[in-house]
């Protein structure tokens, strides 16, 4: 017996003795990662979670193990069994088929993976599941990624390793992907793919519930396949369009009319699911634009629906804003520090490392130590945090109030003003695998402390959540300025925040992509052009539709 067939749940491997058809077997793997071609910073495995065999691999949704997660955290799963189990849907499509785990790695966001990671990774991905199709054909696979990763040395690396599943298990197995819309849809991975769906809100509140949905769906498929079906019919409709999510939330307009509108055209007869791709903005790639994916049972009606949403981005191109008000970081600070509104966030969003940004630049922490009103005392504010082993290691051997002084930042991505001198009283130590080991660092003015708190961490990571700020002994709302690297604020944040300016920030994932400068994706494309032509039906490609010999 194989190490996949080891893995597999105990009741699944028994098939029914009634005569009842025996559920489909689905193989399930896939590596997810969001990550910039801008940044310095090179992702590796230390920044992995990486799940083998099916039980760790099932674990991961919280649809199957009852874990709590709310979909939206870049980080791991929690741990099983404190969401209250299973949901009634879940426990259904858990009994549905045989499931077959082999690999799956995930990631917050960050800077090109490795190629001997990712190569060694797609090694055993690929063995793995032609040991699980050699030894039991499988009917189905689940490629559960992002979508936007980008490996050292590949334009495409989905595609890529997709087109490495596909040399180990065949044109056959019907082959589902549920993915973020921050995601790219490559020809490649249109091919490869005969179910493609994504997320339907930013913040992405619907994570498992687009996974639960695209699994649901290939079960089903595959099935149905497997006994002499058809595969459905899809279409694929690229739009030229590049935008950063924090101008495609679906808590403004025309991102949320749109994405609303999805559920409709899904009830139309002969369309089971249709999805709007935002693309992935900070990647300098050919596959990187918006792209529509519709599929379902009826070929006339798919190819329409993908046209008519096509239609329907193309024509909101020029209506899509920032989902805050923005300004430099200067400016956002000044009317922070005036406003009546407590907290005040500002989110750092050129080193949002929830997009792939480095998490060290040091532009608004030098600004927020030299605001004289921070120095003083009379406004408080805390910095929210920079990836910064070396200071962390220092507050850590210094320990809660001792004094130390520290180079905070600026060790990955190194642009001007570099590493901030500090002194500083550590407030509070801790650790966790999201962060590694942290310091809240009190500045010090001499002796004096000032009005400013910097958080310090030994791992790249993001401060969405109101559990990681109380871990420090720090609230979301305890301080008058608070400033954060992220994008659009995450639920939490964005409930906490009084008020809230989206500052135009450098680094890695620079809102402002003209300046960033692309050089490899296609054009005309919107914002780099001023006009793009309107989707065509001959823009329309197409698949599916037949039956497995």
């Amino acid at each position: 017996m194989s190490a996949t067939s080891q893995s597999t749940h105990p009741a699944e491997a028994a098939q029914p003795s009634d005569g009842t058809p025996p559920r489909p077997r689905i193989g399930i793997a896939g590596i997810a990662i969001e990550s910039s071609t801008f940044t310095p910073y090179r992702s590796g495995a230390d920044d992995f979670e990486v799940r083998r065999g099916t039980a760790a691999v099932l674990d991961r949704y919280p649809f199957f193990s009852g874990a709590e997660d709310r979909g939206s955290s870049p980080g791991p799963a929690a741990p099983s069994g404190i969401g209250g189990g299973p949901s009634a849907s879940g426990r259904a499509l858990r009994e549905a088929a045989e499931y077959v785990g082999v690999l799956h790695a995930r990631a917050l966001p960050g800077g090109q993976l490795a190629r001997d990671v990712y190569e060694g990774w797609k090694q055993e991905i690929a063995d793995g599941l032609a040991a699980a199709h050699a030894e039991a054909p499988l009917d189905g696979f689940f490629f559960d990624i992002h979508g936007a990763m980008s490996v050292e040395g590949l334009e495409d690396a989905e595609g890529d390793l997709l087109t490495a599943i596909r040399g180990a298990i065949g044109p056959d197995v019907v082959v589902g992907t549920a993915m973020d819309l921050h995601g790219n849809v490559s020809h490649t991975l249109f091919e490869g793919c005969d179910l493609l769906t994504c997320y339907r809100h930013a913040p992405h509140i619907d994570a498992w519930e687009t996974r639960e949905r695209g699994l649901r769906d290939l079960v089903e498929t595959a099935a149905r396949v497997r006994d002499g079906g058809a595969l459905p019919h899809k279409a694929l409709v690229h739009v030229p369009i590049l935008l950063p999510g924090e101008k495609t939330s679906t808590r403004i307009e025309p991102a949320r009319t749109i994405y609303g509108g999805i559920p409709a055209i899904t009830q139309r007869e002969g369309i089971t699911d249709i999805s709007y791709w935002i693309g992935f903005a900070w990647a300098d790639q050919p596959r990187c634009q918006a792209a529509i994916v519709a599929f379902g049972d009826d070929e006339a009606a798919v190819r329409a629906a993908a046209l008519e949403l096509a239609g329907t981005v193309w024509q909101a191109r020029h209506d899509f804003e920032f989902v805050a008000p923005t300004g430099t970081f200067e400016e956002c600070l000044d009317q922070a520090i005036t406003s009546q509104a407590r907290p005040f966030w500002i989110s750092d969003s050129g080193d949002n490392p929830g997009a792939g940004g480095a998490d060290d630049t040091t532009y608004c922490l030098s600004r927020l130590a030299a605001r004289e009103e921070i120095r003083s005392g009379a406004v408080s504010a805390l910095m929210v945090s920079l990836v910064d082993p070396v200071s962390t290691d220092a507050a850590w051997e210094a320990g809660v109030g001792g004094r130390v002084q520290v180079q905070v930042g600026a060790r990955i991505d190194t642009r001007d003003p570099g590493p901030v001198p500090l002194t500083v009283e550590v407030a509070a130590l801790d650790e966790s695998g999201p962060t590694g080991r942290s310091a809240a660092l009190r500045v010090l003015d001499g002796e004096t402390p000032t009005g400013l708190t910097v958080v310090v961490t030994g791992r790249r990571s993001q401060w969405a959540r109101h559990e990681m700020f109380e871990r420090l002994g720090l609230s979301m709302t305890g301080f008058d300025v608070v400033t954060v690297k992220m994008g659009y604020l995450e639920p939490d944040q964005y409930d906490a925040a009084a008020d809230w300016l989206l500052a135009l920030t450098p680094g890695g994932v620079d809102q402002d992509l003209v300046r960033l400068g692309h050089s490899r994706i296609q054009r005309p494309m919107i914002p780099f052009d001023a006009e793009i032509p309107a989707p065509t039906a001959a823009d329309v490609r197409h698949g599916g539709g037949t039956t497995r010999e």
